[in-house]
């Protein structure tokens, strides 16, 4: 959670360092927009399954793409509570992964309007 709360390029990269001298592979990337919910959520899921795939944080096992989709499942419930269906949506991912489990972290906000952006959060784990 913490690499998708940061806000700079230089602290996303120093906590990717630190994790990746721990034994972990990492990655990040985003997805915005204002479309239906469940456009946003399919959406989501692309970004999550790309860049886990283009970075090498996963590979095309079943078991694997089962595992991240689960995670990202559990992560987007922490999200999208009572989130208008007309919402300004902009999420940063974060997505953890160690031996036998995977995590994915979203943070970003949702808008109704210009001057209100809550901001939300959501964690999903999920073993491989």
């Amino acid at each position: 959670m913490l690499l998708a709360l940061t806000n700079t390029i230089y602290d996303e990269d120093k906590i990717k360092e630190i994790i990746v001298k721990n034994g972990y592979k990492v990655v990040v990337t985003g997805v915005g927009g204002k479309t239906s919910m469940d456009d946003f959520n399919k959406k989501i899921n692309r970004a999550v399954v790309g860049a886990c795939l283009n970075s090498g944080v996963i590979q095309k096992f079943t078991n694997e793409i089962h595992a991240l989709l689960h995670a990202t499942e559990e992560a987007k419930k922490g999200v999208f509570v009572s989130v208008s269906m007309s919402a300004n949506l902009a999420f940063k991912i974060a997505v953890m992964r160690g031996d036998k489990w995977i995590s994915v972290a979203l943070f970003g906000k949702s808008a109704l309007h210009y001057m209100t952006n809550p901001d939300r959060a959501g964690l999903g784990t999920m073993h491989i």
